[in-house]
C-alpha cells in the first residue's frame, strides 16, 4: 500500500508480468486469499510473492514484526491454494534492495 514502493519494479518485472494486490501491512486477508484464488484460476497465476517493507507504519515501523507477517501470510497463502510457488521477500525502502526473508 505504500506509495515509496514500487512492487514491479523491485522485483524486476514490468507492467503487465504480475497482478499486484496492495494492502496494509502486507497481511493475507481473506479477501487477499480471494483474490489470489481468482488470479489462479482465470488467469493462470503459478506463482505468489508476499511482499513487506521497512518502516511499515502498520507494523509500528518494526521490520522484524513485517517480516514475521509475511512468514506466517506465507503459510496461510499455501494452505488455502495448494499448488502455488509461494515465498515471500523484504523491501528496504532506504536502500531500494530486495532480499528474502
Amino acid at each position: 500500500m505504500d506509495a515509496r514502493l514500487d512492487p514491479l519494479r523491485a522485483l524486476g518485472l514490468k507492467l503487465g508480468d504480475a497482478h499486484v494486490i496492495r494492502n496494509a501491512g502486507a497481511v493475507v486477508t481473506d479477501d487477499v486469499r480471494q483474490s489470489l484464488a481468482a488470479s489462479r484460476e482465470l488467469a493462470g497465476t503459478t506463482a505468489v510473492v508476499l511482499l513487506a517493507h521497512s518502516d511499515c507504519k502498520a507494523h509500528g515501523g518494526d521490520d522484524e514484526v513485517a517480516r514475521a507477517v509475511v512468514r506466517n501470510g506465507v503459510g496461510r497463502v499455501r494452505e488455502a491454494l495448494p499448488g502455488l510457488e509461494v515465498s515471500g521477500a523484504f523491501y528496504d525502502v532506504a536502500s531500494g534492495r530486495v532480499s528474502g526473508l
